[in-house]
């Protein structure tokens, strides 16, 4: 039976690869070896590094989405309003669709249910 070779990984390498997205594959096929061997052993490397990159990604997007400030305190850009308006619905649980209170209804008119009426086609 075949010696098993000796790779020189480093486990941080290994993490900053997964925080680019890197797969598995990838990041075995950067130290030579297989990816079986990156997925056992460098597990707790590969979801650090995963986590990294997510952060790094919403940190970007919050970026975006409120404009960066100069150092005068006025903003450089006026940011993304489409990234404001999906991390609304993401993170804050805003919708575009408006749900009415009895404090919105006006008065003098009242709400039908109309029922569908089915074509005969």
């Amino acid at each position: 039976m075949a010696r098993p070779k000796k790779y020189n990984i480093d486990g941080e390498q290994v993490q900053k690869l997964a925080s680019f997205g890197c797969t598995n594959t990838e990041i075995a096929s950067f130290f030579g070896c297989d990816e079986s061997l990156i997925r056992k052993s460098y597990s707790e490397f590969i979801t650090k590094g995963r986590q990294s990159g997510k952060i790094r990604l919403r940190q970007a997007q919050f970026r975006r989405a409120i404009g960066n400030i100069g150092q005068d305190g006025k903003p450089l850009n006026d940011g993304s309003v489409p990234m404001l308006i999906w991390l609304g619905k993401q993170i804050l649980g805003q919708t575009e669709q408006p749900t009415l209170t009895e404090e919105d209804m006006v008065e003098g008119f009242d709400i039908e249910v109309i029922p569908s009426v089915q074509s005969s086609e």
